[in-house]
């Protein structure tokens, strides 16, 4: 079991579930796409779910320190672990997904980009994540935009499930960051802007407190549509504001846009 993951975190009275796999195999319904100038590659659902510029701006604004350990929740085809084990000093990466086809994917994808060894995907709820309390230094989370009963739920099950807060909500988020996060260590998220003050009473509510914000702007002269914002557990009050972010800032996906 390549991704089996059996680093010393994960908690034994809620054992992961793990699909061996043989070898790297892409299926006829998925592509295969290059990403940061071809230094990953990812295979996605050709018509189903795919990741978007969201959760590469997270991995990309998210602080980190040489041999840190991360937890993605609701980490999808892998994106953002793969990404920070790439160009990040991380020891090892830990990602989690509810749905089976995604979590996958990214099974596949750690093992594609030879990471099998530094990140372990779990098949599995957030809300009862089966690794030990205060092992993260660092949880992410890309997560539902919208509530359960607002706006068209797609009638494509992965996109509905990565959109809507059918599986998870922002509550169920904070609290498996609370517990997971060592002391002094970050949570990082990337959320729509119009649920911004949503977003940061709830982290205070749950202990987090809110130490970097970034907006990001489609354009200069536009709304913003997303921000970013890093906590910390139990920290104490100040804020930084950094400058804003424009577009897909450094990065480029084709055919990806707000």
């Amino acid at each position: 079991e390549p991704c089996a993951g059996d680093y010393h975190f994960f908690r034994k009275d809620r054992p992961m579930e793990s699909t061996p796999i043989s070898r790297v195999d892409v299926k006829p319904n998925e592509t295969v796409d290059a990403f940061l100038d071809g230094r990953l590659r990812l295979i996605q659902s050709r018509n189903g779910y795919r990741f978007s510029i969201d959760a590469v701006l997270l991995a990309g604004f998210v602080t980190s320190k040489p041999g840190e350990v991360i937890v993605d929740l609701g980490t999808g085809c892998g994106v953002i672990p793969l990404m920070l084990l790439l160009t990040r000093s991380i020891s090892y990466a830990v990602g989690v997904e509810i749905q089976p086809d995604l979590a996958d994917q990214a099974r596949r994808n750690a093992l594609l980009n030879g990471y099998g060894e530094r990140m372990a995907v779990v098949l599995g709820d957030a809300r009862h994540v089966p690794i030990r309390p205060l092992s993260a230094d660092i949880v992410l989370c890309n997560p539902p935009y919208r509530k359960r009963d607002s706006g068209r739920i797609s009638t494509d099950r992965e996109r509905a499930i990565a959109r809507h807060e059918i599986k998870l909500s922002l509550d169920d988020i904070l609290e498996a960051a609370r517990m997971l996060l060592r002391p002094r260590g970050r949570f990082a998220m990337v959320y729509p802007a119009f649920r911004l003050v949503d977003m940061l009473v709830r982290m205070r509510a749950f202990g987090l407190e809110p130490k970097r914000i970034q907006v990001v702007y489609p354009e200069p002269e536009t709304d913003s549509k997303l921000v970013l914002v890093e906590a910390v557990p139990g920290g104490g009050v100040g804020v930084r504001i950094l400058p804003p972010l424009f577009g897909q800032g450094e990065f480029s996906i084709p055919g990806k846009a707000f």
